[in-house]
This record gives C-alpha cells, structure tokens and sequence, in this order.
C-alpha cells in the first residue's frame, strides 16, 4: 500500500457501530456542555467540532443529528425532565443536563436503539464527564422517562 492510499484511508469517518456512536454522544455532550457555557450558533458549534481529529473515529450521522436535534428541541427535552428533577433545571449541572439531553433525545428519536442501551450508554456518560454520583441523578431521572418515552418496549418482558 502507498503512503497516499493510507492516509486516505485513515482520513474516511468510522463506520457505524458501537464504539463510533458512543464517541459521537461523547462528542454530543462536549458540544452540548461548551454551548450552556459559551452560546454560540449550532453551525458555528458543529464547524469547530468537525475540525477535532478525533471526531472521524465518531459516527458523524448520529454525531450531528444528537447535536442539531438536541439544540432545535432544548425546551421540549427540559419539559419532558423538568418534572422528573427534584430542582430547576436552571440548577443541574451544565455537564448533567447535557446527558440528560442526550438520553432524552435518544429514548424519544432514536426508536431503532433498544431503551437499556440507551440507558446503560447515558450512565457512562455520566460517570465519564459528571461528578461523583452524577450517574446514579441521570439513571434515575432517566428510569422515570422511559415508561412515557418507550411504554410498549418498556411493558415487554426480558
């Protein structure tokens, strides 16, 4: 193989699957976080984010529909976990809220993940990014949604 032909292949995106879509909410969340502290426009965001040589191992499909769908719902996501937070949302932290987005967004558009990956992948997120004990706040805020979010699949038996 040349030296032309292996740069090239390294420079393709990551095929879908596991590993690329959790780099991808990973990624998600890094925006997501950066947008509740410095706004920006979701362009502006998605172009800086597109420049990180990481982000090609990343599911760039799911990458950018997680961010741009996040940001076009913001208010509906929070309606849907504002009553299931003990306090404002205002007062969660940014990096919680954005797994919080995250794990909203893909338990009420994602319908062709399966509920407990989406569950299981949000908790690592969150063990990840957030404070001590920050994965147990989303399980539980989480757990709480996917009744309304997933009754039929929720109602399955195992």
């Amino acid at each position: 193989m040349t030296e032309t032909s292996t740069k090239f292949r390294r420079a393709r995106p990551a095929p879908p699957g596991m590993a690329a879509r959790r780099r991808a909410r990973r990624k998600a969340i890094q925006a997501l976080y950066q947008l509740q502290v410095n706004p920006t426009s979701v362009v502006e965001l998605e172009a800086q984010f597109m420049q990180e040589p990481d982000i090609l191992k990343a599911d760039l499909e799911h990458f950018r529909k997680l961010l741009h769908g996040i940001v076009a719902s913001r208010q509906e996501l929070d309606a849907l976990l504002a009553p299931l937070v003990s306090r404002p949302l205002e007062e969660v932290d940014p990096i919680e809220h954005a797994v919080l987005w995250v794990g909203a967004f893909e338990l009420r558009d994602c319908l062709d993940m399966p509920y407990r990956v989406v569950m299981n992948e949000a908790i690592e997120l969150g063990k990840m990014f957030g404070a001590e004990g920050s994965h147990g706040f989303v399980n539980g805020v989480l757990d709480r949604l996917v009744p309304s979010l997933r009754a039929a699949e929720f109602k399955q038996p195992d």
